[in-house]
């Protein structure tokens, strides 16, 4: 069965080069939300095999997204990989808290992230 992926991330180009990686490359189907509040309402409402989330976004960042996520029946089980440029040693220890799958941080290869996210994902 295909995989069904959300990507939030306010960054349109970020956005389009992971979309056009996982669907060209794996095959895999994407829905795309520019912000966390957007793909946290996503998340309630579609049936998700994973989440790949950038951190810093305006108005909900990565954390706070994942706690909802995490507290919520709907979404707890969804896997989340972050997809994020900074990955400071202070955010690390913010990771320790929450449950996420892995981490792939930025600049990455489009044309190996799908591959990443099976990796993470024990897809392979």
């Amino acid at each position: 069965m295909t995989k069904r992926i959300l990507i939030v991330d306010d960054d349109n180009d970020i956005r389009d080069v992971v979309r056009v990686s996982l669907e060209e490359f794996a095959g895999w189907l994407t829905i795309a939300a520019a912000s966390g509040m957007e793909g946290l309402q996503i998340a309630k409402t579609e049936n998700l095999d994973a989440i790949l989330l950038d951190l810093s976004m305006p108005d909900m960042n990565g954390f706070q997204m994942c706690e909802q996520l995490q507290s919520d029946p709907r979404t707890r089980s969804i896997p989340v990989i972050v997809l994020t440029a900074k990955v400071l040693s202070s955010e690390r220890s913010q990771f320790s808290g929450l449950e996420v799958a892995g981490i792939i941080t930025k600049p990455f290869n489009p044309l190996t992230i799908w591959s990443q996210v099976a990796e993470i994902l024990d897809w392979i």
